[in-house]
């Protein structure tokens, strides 16, 4: 009896081990499935494809030169990144049908190629975002690069937030970089780096083309990325981003409103044009509290939908 109870404690012990080592045929036969259901997700139903990088690349005229060491491999690098974050650029392909038609006016009126747009994409997304450095807005200028190009900048009022300002204050620092360092390439990059930055560093290196010189990850970075965004922008169903016309926004008419004085209370200045604080304030993220001191009776143009 003991021997019994013995041999078969012992065949209990191996069935039990056999299941947890092996599995059920039923476990491995899922098992089985949901590895060839993976494969078949990966190989057939999704492809990331290696892309073929164009030949006659330039920013602002200016010929992209990809057989210089490493430029090709930069140029890569930011079109793969660009191309297969899917939804940001799906995101930045319907704001430029938004946004472009009021940045292009002012860059050619400027005489700034049509190419620095995609520098505004770059900066921020074409969003008023704030950078931890304290730059703002489409075109991220710093608070002393705006004050001193004609900008104001305080709690109750920050043109850095009012788009065709910034466009404007952005056009007169890029052509003042061009002037000093000869070319758009450089003056995209100083835009980055900064012109004392720049100046620095072809000063240390003995070389002026931005292409041949050692710069910080995100200035060396920057000219490629503006490049790759500009290709995929200027042909987005070669990269694989389907849309219709439809699906991208559009800015709604607006008119102007004239102010010289003061606005105690924003909302309720709002309510007597027949609007609501959030349209006002989503029309001119410029007022950044709600009143407007103006103390210097300064005239203010304020956006409104022209269809209440």
């Amino acid at each position: 009896m003991k021997n019994s109870i013995k041999i078969l404690t012992l065949v209990a012990i191996i069935m039990v081990s056999s299941l947890l080592m092996f599995g059920t045929k039923e476990n491995v036969e899922k098992e089985t499935v949901t590895t060839e259901e993976s494969d078949l997700n990966t190989s057939e139903t999704y492809q990331i494809r290696a892309l073929k990088i164009p030949d006659n690349l330039e920013f602002a005229g200016e010929v992209v030169p990809l057989k210089k060491s490493g430029v090709r491999e930069r140029i890569d690098r930011e079109l793969l990144v660009n191309t297969y974050w899917q939804s940001n650029g799906l995101l930045l392909i319907k704001r430029a049908h938004k946004y472009f038609p009021i940045i292009e006016p002012i860059l050619e009126k400027n005489g700034v190629p049509n190419d620095f747009k995609y520098l505004a994409v770059i900066e921020s997304g074409l969003q008023n975002v704030t950078s931890p450095a304290g730059a703002k807005g489409f075109w991220q200028i710093m608070p002393h690069t705006a004050k001193e190009n004609g900008l104001e900048v305080n709690s109750n009022v920050d043109e850095r937030y009012h788009i065709e300002k910034a466009t404007e204050v952005a056009c007169k620092y890029l052509k003042a970089a061009k002037e000093r360092f000869g070319n758009w390439t450089m003056a995209a990059a100083a835009y980055n780096a900064g012109n004392a930055g720049m100046a620095r560093k072809i000063r240390d290196q003995k070389v002026d083309d931005y292409y041949d010189l050692l710069l910080g990850e995100e200035t060396k970075r920057y000219l490629p990325r503006i490049v790759a965004v500009k290709e995929i922008l200027s042909n987005p169903t070669k990269y694989g981003f389907i849309f219709d016309n439809e699906d991208l926004y559009n800015l709604k008419p607006i008119k102007l409103i004239e102010v010289d004085t003061a606005i105690s209370n924003i909302a309720v200045f709002s309510k007597n044009l027949g609007i609501n604080y959030n349209i006002l304030k989503t029309h001119n993220p410029w007022l950044r509290e709600n009143k407007l001191n103006n103390k210097s009776r300064k005239l203010y143009s304020i956006k409104i939908p022209s269809e209440i």
